[in-house]
């Protein structure tokens, strides 16, 4: 019994504490929660000792309010075609790159012959007029790219507005809300699509589990992906537990990772223009996300006794579109480009391997690893890297003396 009143004590502290932090009155965090102000201040002073799941629904309600924003967005994905064979515009004049510093190699993607890359920046060329350039920036891409901008004082929306003088199309753009506060439950979700709990304009979902176990504490529980709409269509969202994803790519703990889950909302063509053109006039990323989203989706609790139509919007479901909570922002988070995806993929794949020589040069009194390493010989790929790796974000970016000069 002590050792419940311990915990309980713990959980009044940090109830206690987040509230004063947060500026959240007892009143409001009550209505919040589906209480009485009374009953909340009798479990604060340790009148009533509140059951585990109505602590954990207490803390739940009292992170809506929290002032950092349980809501983050980011641009995860762009894809421009720009009507130019030009590349060299291109790098230097809208990304405001230099292209010497580029990686070129002779083979492209998406049927384009060649390509200029700066880590995972690419910048796809074609001898054809109707294909021209294109500009493809994937999450880390746009991760590493955000570094370039803050060094050249732009903002995303400045770029945009660049590539869109330049006659850039928008080819493909990914807007992804982050859910660090657990907001979103992808297997209830997921089940409610199974249950005609989703009203939507798709036709189609689709859900799948990761084979990995990783959570010890349940044994059962895996990844879980959401996809609602067609994979094909110009709009469809993609909803997954990142925190998952960030221990299965980064080894990071389920119970440290920073973002929960993770909301894509992944746009082509026509559809990626207006959502940028949205974005652009109202310098509004919540109201243009949320825009897309319930024009396309909701999530509902079933009610026999009503039409399909009337039944009442999901309660977490209202919470994460914007009910009871801080406003998003659009938020960046600039990745510099290193060498350690290379240096880590040594350490788990040529390491060992390594090491094993090495212990027979020492027990044969051979020099076989340094043999190998000293005739290795650096192509011109190599010695660009090394010249990328050299560099410092100041090198890389073209400034507005470079332009007038």
């Amino acid at each position: 019994m002590g050792g419940i009143l311990l915990n309980t004590d713990t959980w009044v502290q940090e109830l206690r504490e987040k509230r004063s932090s947060y500026g959240i009155s007892q009143r409001r965090l009550a209505v919040a929660a589906g209480i009485t102000r009374q009953y909340l201040s009798d479990m604060e002073t340790g009148k009533i000792v509140p059951s585990e799941e109505l602590q954990a629904s207490i803390l739940e309600a009292l992170e809506r309010f929290n002032p950092d924003s349980p809501l983050e967005m980011l641009f995860d994905y762009v894809r421009i075609r720009f009507p130019t064979l030009d590349v060299k515009h291109i790098v230097q004049d809208v990304l405001k790159l230099k292209l010497s510093y580029m990686l070129h190699e002779d083979y492209g993607f998406y049927s384009y012959a060649e390509h200029y890359s700066l880590g995972d920046i690419f910048v796809l060329v074609s001898p054809e007029q109707e294909k021209g350039v294109l500009l493809e920036l994937k999450g880390r891409g746009c991760r590493q790219f955000e570094s370039y901008l803050l060094a050249q004082e732009r903002s995303w929306y400045e770029f945009f507005m660049d590539c869109l003088v330049e006659g850039g199309v928008m080819k493909r753009l990914d807007l992804a809300i982050n859910d660090k506060a657990g907001i979103l439950n992808i297997p209830n979700l997921t089940e409610k699509c199974q249950k005609e709990e989703c009203i939507s304009v798709f036709r189609s979902f689709k859900s799948y589990r990761s084979g990995e176990l990783v959570r010890r504490e349940e044994k059962e529980c895996m990844g879980n992906t959401l996809y609602i709409g067609s994979l094909q269509s110009e709009v469809y969202f993609c909803i997954y537990e990142k925190d998952y994803e960030q221990y299965k790519k980064n080894d990071i703990p389920i119970e440290e990772a920073e973002v929960k889950n993770r909301f894509e909302i992944r746009l082509k063509n026509e559809r990626a223009y207006h959502a940028l053109r949205d974005l652009l006039s109202y310098d509004n990323p919540e109201q243009t996300a949320f825009k897309i989203i319930n024009r396309y989706v909701r999530f509902v609790d079933r009610d026999n006794t009503k039409p399909r139509s009337d039944w009442q919007l999901n309660e977490e479901w209202a919470w994460f579109i914007g009910e009871n909570r801080e406003s998003m922002k659009l938020t960046t988070k600039p990745e510099p480009y290193s060498f350690q995806r290379t240096l880590n993929w040594i350490s788990h794949q040529v390491a060992p391997t390594l090491k094993v020589a090495m212990k027979l040069d020492e027990l044969n009194h051979t020099q076989v690893v340094k043999e190998i390493i000293t005739h290795a010989k650096l192509t011109k790929r190599h010695r660009t890297i090394l010249k990328q790796q050299a560099a410092s974000t100041k090198e890389l970016i073209v400034k507005e003396t470079d332009t007038a000069l």
